[in-house]
């Protein structure tokens, strides 16, 4: 009886073990939906996750929720409507929330996974050392941890670079755990090494799916096609000699391209004209009403804005969303940011690093014209490159 009992847990460990493995996971409440609320009242937790303060600092609060405006900040949420707020403090004390997964990360395998990053310009809340108020604003950084269960720190995924951007920036982690992973941990940390704790902010969004990628060395992953077997091409293999010597003559011809760039329809793309902080309005960008979805109709002149990002390392810009002043505050700053986000995923889905682009929201706050005439409502809502930087 013993025996068998044994079998049957063994079997069932087996079973579980077998079937907790997917290739794509998906975390509980990953862009953080929730009421928005700061500190102690957010002590009944974040729908989802779970507050790792409460294991490792006791006395202090939670992480907030945003966007309302706690602690002076104000930026709109980067997917949906709200999200995620957490702070390093000059006492040593950091914020970090948990998630379990459905299904387990393999020891050894690799994930891809990704985050939309922002810092708070505004984030002024009490020092812990001094007493009086200060802006929490250091740049920060976040590490992902994998782990058992709820705030189990086992191992370091992945951390970012500091976070001093001030409008949302998709951040890409690429990991390969050295153990079977069955939660996470979102932590704010400072960049190391430091010699003192400071104070501050890292805000958090939309999260994206775990996706299992190939490893070093492995072969790309096969998809089979659900065509029947008579209607399929037979492409050479991906290590074959005439494949490699495609991609070799692509990436020739894609570099060419990029150093001989010349814009289509943004004349101002131009890199002997462009300046820091100089604004551009991206002419020919159609939207579906009341919507995110990029008309494709618009597809070449973002093909510019592309070609001027790989024309270039250094140059760094900011897509900024604008609508009119008739809907609603919350509709405006989230439609605004929705298109200011489609712009950016096209960009980087096309192969621009995600360093290269931030997006934000603007909603009806910078009006070009008066909202009171139909020709002035049309020229408010629209879509805006900034040049940040270009020499980063």
């Amino acid at each position: 009886m013993v025996k068998q009992l044994y079998l049957f847990i063994f079997l069932f460990l087996n079973i579980s073990m077998t079937y907790g493995q997917a290739d794509t996971v998906r975390l509980k409440n990953p862009s953080f939906e929730d009421t928005p609320k700061r500190g102690g009242e957010a002590m009944q937790g974040i729908a989802g996750w779970f507050d790792c303060g409460k294991i490792n600092f006791p006395s202090e609060s939670p992480p907030d929720i945003h966007p309302n405006g706690y602690w002076e900040n104000n930026l709109p949420a980067s997917d949906r409507k709200t999200y995620l707020g957490m702070v390093v403090r000059d006492n040593g004390t950091y914020e970090s929330v948990s998630v379990r997964i459905d299904s387990f990360l393999e020891a050894g395998k690799c994930y891809r996974f990704s985050l939309h990053l922002a810092k708070a310009d505004k984030y002024v809340s009490q020092s812990r050392m001094s007493g009086q108020k200060v802006n929490y604003t250091t740049p920060a950084v976040l590490r992902i941890w994998g782990g058992s269960g709820f705030c189990n720190e086992k191992e370091l995924l992945a951390e970012s670079e500091p976070v001093n951007n001030t409008s949302w920036q998709i951040n890409t982690f690429e990991f390969r755990p050295k153990s079977n992973i069955r939660s996470l941990t979102f932590s704010a940390y400072y960049k190391t090494p430091t010699l003192t704790p400071y104070n501050g902010n890292i805000l958090v969004d939309g999260g994206s799916d775990i996706i299992r990628i190939p490893c070093p060395g492995e072969p790309p992953f096969v998809v089979e096609s659900k065509l029947p077997p008579h209607k399929r091409k037979k492409n050479p293999t991906p290590s074959s000699p005439v494949n490699k010597s495609i991609a070799s003559i692509d990436k020739q011809v894609a570099t060419a391209e990029q150093k001989a760039f010349k814009p289509k329809i943004l004349q101002e793309l131009s890199k002997n004209l462009v300046k820091e902080g100089q604004t551009i309005e991206i002419k020919n960008l159609l939207f579906k009403a009341d919507s995110a979805t990029i008309d494709r109709a618009s597809y070449e002149v973002l093909d510019d804005i592309y070609g001027f990002l790989m024309s270039s390392d250094k140059v760094v810009i900011e897509i900024g969303g604008h609508t009119n002043n008739v809907p609603t505050e919350e509709y405006c700053d989230r439609l605004s940011t929705a298109r200011a986000k489609s712009v950016a995923e096209y960009l980087v889905n096309k192969g621009v690093h995600p360093s290269k682009v931030q997006f934000k929201g603007y909603g009806k706050k910078k009006p070009l014209a008066d909202n009171k005439t139909s020709y002035g409502r049309i020229k408010n809502q629209r879509v805006e490159i900034k040049i940040l930087s270009l020499n980063s």
